[in-house]
């Protein structure tokens, strides 16, 4: 047993105690005991509230249950289902049209359409690398990935790829900077004369299409220009200049590299991207998020024999065309999700020694920290604008918002924090939200700055909530059913009827696929095309290719137009439950079906239970990296359950994959020196926690994988 201290009530764990005490709370101006006391009374004042939450969310879920056993054998109604859903409470009644009313907005979130980060903030590399992806060097994302095909045939300088990488570069140029009659590889010359922007092509002038997206330049101590920077739908683009650099003495105009604007914001995830059982992993997470809100985190890399300090980034200052300076933000705009109201946490227990929901716990954990950013003055700070941005997760309706929002009440009157300093991002990635999505930004409509749609955790929710309705299609069939498009479209919709234009964002999900760039440049412009003024990507890389999308599609004028002819889909589609039509699959489809699940959930645990790694790039069946975390884990756990259920599959069948499937894992981890083999044992806790998602999958509330992950992980950290 950890030790505990008594905090007004709260006993809790002596190292989260300690770090509150002596790193978090220092600085902010709020005495000790005012914190726990609040604590206490926060915690007291909304257990039970939490609780009622979880138990309504059970008690739908055994109505719906019930409902579907009754209809067994009798074609699907939509309008006797939407009657009966409203009839139990999981559809409310839609009130009027509103506009949210949330200010103190930073531009990253109101006016800059771009790329989002989401990195596990257990990993303060990560971390930093994420927050320093606000600027990315084009020339090297294009030349490192498959966006240009094949792979570098060479071990030092491809001059070839080199070559192919500026002209891909420059083309882009010419479509996001266009000149007056020349094309960028025109060029031969760039200078800068009085402050003015002089380009040539040998010895003729070239003039900018638009002079105004010139937004200014550094130069050497010599005077000569070292870059100049441009900007297209309120991004920057900065074209760099040095003859002396590798690249730079190949390129005719000396141009070195093209760094782009990319990873607009981050989210610093708490929640799914993360494995936190306890309070050294939650100390570990906090005090990450200290040193990013401080501004002083750091985190030490050997590359062989070189010591490399990584920290924050500083603004960048450069001279405008009329001669005054100004800085560019050189950092992502961060966000913290928080976990849901769904687990408990034993890092703290309260006054009859019950474990404390973990939500509260991060509410005012994170924001308590987050006021060390309130109080910078330095160029490092993260909001301009006074706001803490919470994002969170799992909510199911417009009861759960409200819940939340009067949560973050509770904490800025206990912090003393002006009401709605806390900003609230809903993500819409549960079914009881998303047929109610309107009513849930109303529940917060003074805080709200960010609605997503994910397509992983919405499907698990969408499988488990039907479970009984019939055997679902196989997961990659679920991309082209009913529901998932309306989805997504509504999701922008209701959140442009809510006005989110120019105040908040509204996202897409991920790009699961970080060494497949070349599809994501072809398919990932569907995104900022729909009116979504954000989408996740998987890496500083891909935020540094995916902003090239934001270049080209003006998001903001989509969305006004859009706005002006604003029809929203109704809910038949979205309620459409995605069932199989035949049953006549073949034996070879069940097959592959049951080995990629079972493959793909094997992968992901065993990383998660063993070595606490909560997101990560794993192999999949055929060896293509995708990015894994709990929301891929749901899914693929409910659609196994789903046709075990059903009888689709057979449990010999499943078990018989699991091991098959664990030699694989095994095989594909055979270099990591840390790895414990499942196999041939299959009593590892990892492999038990794999056969407990899937056998026990009915069971799990909404399909969460978390509470048998946490189980079989706080197992292995007892025995370390």
């Amino acid at each position: 047993m950890n030790e505990r201290v008594e905090k007004f009530g709260l006993k809790v764990d002596a190292a989260l105690a300690n770090f509150i005490d002596n790193e978090a709370i220092p600085g902010t101006g709020i005495e000790e005991d005012i914190f726990w006391k609040g604590f206490t009374y926060l915690v007291s004042k909304l257990r039970k509230k939490n609780e009622n939450l979880l138990k309504t969310r059970k008690d739908l879920q055994l109505k719906i249950d019930s409902w579907h056993i009754d209809r067994r054998g009798r074609l699907f109604n939509i309008n006797e289902y939407r009657s009966f859903l409203t009839e139990i409470g999981y559809l409310v009644p839609e009130g009027p049209d509103f506009k949210i009313s949330t200010e103190n907005v930073d531009k990253e979130i109101a006016c800059i359409s771009g790329p989002q980060l989401v990195v596990p903030v257990t990993n303060a590399r990560y971390s930093l690398n994420a927050a320093n992806a606000r600027w990315g060097s084009f020339y090297d994302a294009l030349y490192g990935t498959d966006v240009l095909g094949g792979k570098i045939e060479t071990s030092g300088f491809d001059i070839k790829r080199g070559n192919n990488v500026i002209e891909f570069a420059k083309k882009h140029l010419d479509n996001t900077i266009p000149l007056n009659g020349y094309v960028w590889s025109d060029i031969t010359d760039i200078e800068i004369k009085n402050s003015q922007l002089i380009l040539k092509s040998g010895p003729r002038i070239v003039n900018l299409k638009h002079n105004s997206q010139f937004q200014g330049y550094i130069l050497n101590t010599n005077n000569s220009v070292s870059e100049i920077v441009f900007s297209k739908n309120n991004l920057h683009l900065r074209v760099t200049i040095d003859p002396h650099h590798p690249i730079g003495k190949i390129d005719k105009a000396n141009i070195s590299n093209i760094i782009l604007e990319s990873a607009i914001s981050t989210i610093m995830d708490c929640e799914d991207s993360v494995a936190t059982v306890d309070a050294s992993d939650k100390v570990l997470a906090y005090r990450n998020w200290l040193g990013l809100m401080r501004g002083d985190l750091e985190e030490v890399i050997l590359k062989g024999t070189k010591r490399i300090i990584r920290k924050l980034n500083p603004d960048l200052a450069i001279k405008t065309p009329k001669g005054s300076t100004i800085k560019l933000r050189a950092r992502s705009l961060m966000l913290n999700r928080n976990v849901g109201h769904l687990m408990t946490t034993p890092a703290i227990l309260d006054q009859q020694g019950n474990e404390i929901a973990e939500g509260l716990m991060d509410a005012i954990c994170t924001v308590l920290i987050a006021i060390h950013d309130l109080k910078k003055t330095d160029e490092k700070r993260n909001s301009l604008t006074g706001s803490i941005y919470i994002v969170k997760p799992k909510l199911h309706g417009p009861k759960e918002v409200q819940f939340t929002d009067e949560t973050f009440t509770l904490v800025e009157e206990i912090l003393g924090l002006k009401q709605n300093t806390v900003k609230l991002g809903i993500m819409d990635e549960e079914r009881r939200t998303s047929v109610n999505l309107k009513e849930c930004i109303r529940a917060a409509e003074s805080r709200v700055v960010f609605i997503n749609t994910g397509f992983l955790d919405r499907t698990g929710d969408e499988i488990h909530t039907s479970m009984e309705a019939g055997p679902m299609v196989k997961k990659g069939d679920m991309k082209n059913t009913l529901w998932i498009d309306s989805y997504e479209k509504r999701n922008v919709q209701i959140g442009l009827a809510c006005g989110l234009n120019g105040r908040a964002q509204i996202g897409k999900g991920m790009w699961a696929m970080p060494d497949l760039m070349k599809r994501m440049i072809t398919e990932k412009i569907n995104h900022p095309e729909a009116g979504a003024n954000c989408a996740w990507v998987p890496s500083p890389t891909a935020a540094t290719l995916h902003v090239m999308h934001y270049h080209l599609v003006p998001v903001n004028e989509i969305q006004i137009a859009m706005i002006k002819d604003l029809i929203i889909d109704g809910l038949e589609h979205l309620l459409t439950i995605p069932t199989l039509d035949s049953q006549n699959l073949s034996s070879q489809e069940i097959q592959q079906e049951i080995d990629n699940n079972c493959q793909g959930i094997l992968g992901y645990v065993v990383r998660w239970v063993d070595q606490g790694i909560g997101c990560s790039k794993v192999p999949d069946i055929n060896d293509t990296g995708l990015m894994e975390d709990r929301a891929t884990c749901r899914i693929s756990s409910q659609a196994l359950t789903n046709w075990l259920h059903h009888d689709i599959v057979k449990a010999e069948q499943v078990y018989s994959s699991l091991k098959k499937m664990a030699i694989v894992v095994d095989k594909q981890n055979s270099r990591d020196s840390s790895y414990s083999n499942m196999s041939p044992s299959y009593t590892s806790n990892a492999y038990l926690a794999a056969c407990d998602l899937v056998f026990k999958g009915r069971s799990q509330p909404a399909g969460y994988t978390e509470p048998v992950l946490h189980t079989h992980r706080l197992a292995i950290k007892a025995n370390e």
